[in-house]
C-alpha cells in the first residue's frame, strides 16, 4: 500500500525501487539507510545535479495556477530544434500580469549559416501567434554554455527584485540550464540549492537563493503528449535528438517520390515541378528515398529493420502514421515533424503530404533558414 512506503526526506514523494525514470526512485540499497532520499534528491545534494521529473497534467495545472497568483518573472525555455513540440500551450492564460522571458535553447544544433536576428524575430512572431507576448527573446545553448551569462543578466534586469520561475517541458534542457546557473553563481553550491514543495503537488522545486533574498525556482519538467519522444525508447530518442550541428541534406525530387525518416516520418512530394527539398534532422537519422507507389508496402514490410527507429520492440506500440496535406503557393516554407526535424520546401504550386504517428504534430511554417 502507498501509505506504508517510505517517504523521501528531501522532497516528500513516496520512494519506489521499480522504475528508474519514475518519480521517487531509489536503489533498493537506499532503503537500508536511516535517512532515505530519492535518487533525484541524492544527485542534487551530492553532485548539484538537477534532473527532470515528469508531471501529470493535474500537477501542471496546479503549478500554472500558482504562478499567476505570485509576483514573479517567468522564464519559459523552449527547444529551438522542436519549437512547437516543446511549447507549453496555455501558459499565457495562467501567468497573470507577470512578464515572460522566452529563451530558445540548443541554438548550437542549428546550422551556423542561420541568422540569429532572423531567428529571434521568427520566435517573437511564433510566440505571438500562439498567444504569448514575451517581454524579450534570447538564444542559448545550455549544454555548450553559450549565452548563459546574457540570459542570467537579462533575468536579473527583468525580475525587478522579484522571484523567478523557470518553466518548460521535458527534454528542453531546462535542468542543464539550471545546473549552469548554479555553476555561474559560484561559491559553495551545496548551500546555494534547496528544495521546496510547490503548493498542491507532491513534487519539489529546486530553488537557488538570490542575493536580495528572493529565489530562482526550477519547476518540474512538463510532459507534452504530442512529442515524438513519448512513442520511442531512450536509445531511439538519442538517435533522433541531434547532439551537434545539423548537416542539412538536399534531395532533388520529382512528383511521386517519398522520403522516409527512419520509420517515424514520411514525406510525399505529391504534385509540382521537380524541385529541391532540404532536410534538417539528426545526422544519425537515416533518410530513405523511394517511389510513392511503393511507400506503403515498404513501410509495412521494413518498419523496424530498414526503417529504424523504431526498433523491432517499439514498432508494435507505434501508433499508425497519419497524413497531413499542405499546398505551397510560392513562399519558402518548412514542413515540421514535431521532435524529428523539418523539410524546407522551395518551390511554387506544390502539394506535399507529411505523415507522423497519430498524436504527433506535422505543421507548416514560414522558413526559418
Amino acid at each position: 500500500m502507498e501509505e506504508s512506503r517510505p517517504i523521501c526526506s528531501g522532497c516528500g514523494v513516496h520512494i519506489q525501487t521499480e522504475t528508474k525514470e519514475g518519480l521517487g526512485f531509489a536503489p533498493p540499497s537506499a532503503l537500508e539507510r536511516e535517512v532515505i532520499t530519492c535518487q533525484r534528491c541524492f544527485r542534487l545534494k551530492h553532485y548539484n545535479e538537477v534532473q527532470d521529473v515528469a508531471l501529470t497534467d493535474d500537477d501542471f495545472l496546479k503549478i500554472l495556477n500558482g504562478l499567476g497568483q505570485k509576483k514573479a518573472l517567468i522564464v519559459k525555455i523552449v527547444d529551438i530544434f522542436d519549437f512547437t513540440g516543446s511549447w507549453l500551450p496555455g501558459l499565457h492564460r495562467f501567468v497573470g500580469n507577470n512578464d515572460v522571458l522566452l529563451v530558445g535553447n540548443k541554438v548550437d544544433l542549428l546550422p551556423k549559416s542561420l541568422n540569429h536576428n532572423r531567428l529571434v524575430n521568427w520566435m517573437k512572431k511564433s510566440a505571438k501567434d500562439l498567444g504569448l507576448k514575451p517581454v524579450d527573446v534570447l538564444l542559448m545553448s545550455a549544454e555548450k554554455e553559450v549565452g548563459i551569462v546574457e540570459v542570467a543578466s537579462e533575468i536579473d534586469r527583468l525580475r525587478k527584485g522579484q522571484d523567478v520561475y523557470v518553466v518548460g517541458c521535458t527534454n528542453v534542457g531546462k535542468s542543464t540550464f539550471i545546473n549552469q546557473m548554479i555553476k555561474s553563481f559560484g561559491g559553495d553550491t551545496e548551500q546555494l540549492i534547496t528544495t521546496s514543495h510547490f503548493p498542491g503537488t507532491t513534487l519539489d522545486m529546486i530553488d537557488i537563493p538570490l542575493e536580495d533574498g528572493q529565489a530562482l525556482y526550477d519547476t518540474p519538467g512538463i510532459i507534452n503528449h504530442h512529442q515524438m519522444a513519448h512513442h520511442i525508447d531512450k536509445q531511439e530518442l538519442k538517435a533522433i535528438t541531434p547532439k551537434k550541428e545539423i548537416k542539412p541534406m538536399v534531395f532533388q525530387l520529382n512528383a511521386g517520390q517519398t522520403l522516409f525518416f527512419g520509420g517515424l516520418g514520411r514525406f510525399d512530394f505529391v504534385q509540382g515541378e521537380r524541385t529541391s527539398f532540404t532536410c534538417f534532422c539528426s545526422n544519425e537519422l537515416h533518410i530513405h528515398r523511394t517511389k510513392m507507389e511503393k511507400a506503403e508496402e515498404l513501410y509495412q514490410t521494413h518498419l523496424g529493420d530498414l526503417l529504424i527507429p523504431p526498433g523491432p520492440k517499439t514498432k508494435e506500440s507505434l501508433p499508425p502514421l497519419v497524413k497531413h496535406t499542405f499546398h505551397i503557393k510560392g513562399n519558402k516554407a518548412d514542413i515540421v515533424f514535431s521532435g524529428l526535424g523539418w523539410i524546407t520546401v522551395n518551390g511554387t504550386n506544390l502539394k506535399v503530404d507529411g505523415y507522423a504517428p497519430k498524436g504527433v504534430n506535422v505543421t507548416i511554417r514560414e522558413s526559418i533558414i
